[in-house]
């Protein structure tokens, strides 16, 4: 296997390369930086081929999410799953570091990569909002490979957000016409709109419309003991369900596997601030059971396969699995790090799986300073969801009408 070739869908930017990475020694004779090219020009995202996801649209966001619902007890049932007729609001999602492309920032042209994230991250969102997904030249993993490797990379840091931005605007311009917003992003996705809000949003007439923003995977820094203050002046952590204007950050490990001593995931470098950790399932704190909806085969090519589901081994059929009660978490603060702890709660007397899959492993060893990181969405994509709603209704004005389950 490749170096790293296993993260397809592992979504972190360069900038969170974990330490021991960042100082790997470089090559005996380096090879000159290659000369700084033109700057190319920036995306036409008037035209919709530009867009990985648009409403309306057979694409990525328009995939199949049925979930089987598997209980404790083994019993399962299917869930179908029915985007939104008549979508209250917007979604404006930015995805991880997916591209497998061989230049430094990617191509304006949707892989399977980018395809299969916005799937498996945005698609489930149609089921309350439109989801609008810009292609745009982010760092890819062939870079993050160099990186790691400590070889000589020529890559533009500015253009993804200047991509992102320009998409932005024109989702302001042809679009959104006055609707509400949440802003969805994972790892290198986040880290984008983090500086997007803080650029062209919190100081803009725009922040009124925006209903939250969900930057996941990410470190986002606020004073200690505080909500805002850090990388965003006006926006702050969310501490109720029906507060709107505000950001749910999380990074994510197993709790009993807290972060190691090199991991840059849950900490910022700045004194006397902290990363943000909102748990979307219990924003004013503590322990709560998520709405995991995991997939059925496992967290993607960066960790190991999911083994069967329940001692009888029967397969499921669809792409997305629920675990009701087999999953909770809380933020914690330990060791100088903020995160959300994962639990699962297995019962060796019952019949359903007591494990799950999910940490980042490359040639048989798990890499603990990346935490859960690719479950970061999974682990609470339910909650997130309804989250969603909920805030998009406080924000409207209108009562909130939770979905049956």
């Amino acid at each position: 296997m490749k170096l790293l070739a296993g993260l397809a869908l592992l979504a972190t930017p360069v900038s969170t390369v974990p330490a021991a990475a960042q100082t790997a020694p470089a090559p005996t004779a380096p090879t000159p930086p290659a000369p700084a090219a033109s700057p190319a020009p920036t995306p036409d995202y008037t035209q919709d081929a530009a867009w990985l996801c648009r409403p309306g649209r057979a694409d990525a966001c328009a995939t199949n999410q049925d979930v089987t619902v598997i209980q404790a007890n083994g019993k399962r049932k299917i869930e179908k799953f029915k985007p939104a007729a008549m979508p209250q609001f917007d979604c404006f999602y930015v995805y991880p570091t997916v591209s497998t492309d061989t230049t430094p920032n990617s191509d304006m042209t949707a892989g399977p990569e980018e395809q299969a994230v916005a799937a498996a991250q945005a698609a489930r969102f149609t089921s309350k909002c439109r989801v609008f997904a810009p292609l745009y030249r982010q760092v890819t993993l062939t870079a993050l490979r160099a990186v790691i490797s400590g070889q000589p990379v020529t890559l533009d840091r500015e253009m993804p957000l200047a991509d992102v931005t320009a998409a932005w605007n024109d989702y302001l311009a042809r679009d959104n016409k006055g609707r509400g917003v949440v802003l969805i992003g994972h790892s290198q996705g986040s880290g984008v709109l983090k500086a997007l809000i803080a650029k062209s949003i919190e100081t803009q007439p725009i922040r009124r419309n925006i209903i939250s923003a969900l930057l996941l995977g990410t470190n986002l820094a606020v004073p200690a003991g505080q909500d805002v203050g850090g990388d965003l002046k006006r926006m702050p952590l969310c501490r109720k369900d029906d507060q709107f204007g505000c950001v749910v950050t999380y990074v994510t490990f197993r709790a009993d596997t807290p972060p190691p001593a090199n991991s840059r995931f849950g900490k910022v470098p700045d004194a006397g601030m902290v990363a943000g950790c909102t748990n979307p399932a219990a924003l004013a704190g503590g322990k709560a059971g998520m709405d995991a909806i995991l997939g059925a085969k496992g967290a993607g090519f960066g960790s190991a396969p999911m083994g069967p589901w329940t001692s009888d081994n029967l397969p499921v059929t669809t792409g997305f699995v629920s675990v009701p009660g087999l999953i909770s978490a809380e933020c914690v603060a330990k060791d100088g790090f903020d995160y959300l702890a994962v639990t699962v709660n297995g019962n060796p007397a019952d019949p359903r799986t007591d494990t799950i899959v999910g940490d980042v492993v490359v040639g048989g060893a798990t890499l603990k300073d990346w935490g859960l990181h690719l479950l970061d969405m999974p682990i609470a994509m339910g909650d997130l969801v309804d989250l969603a709603d909920r805030q998009a209704a406080a924000w409207r004005g209108t009562p909130y009408k939770p979905r049956r389950k």
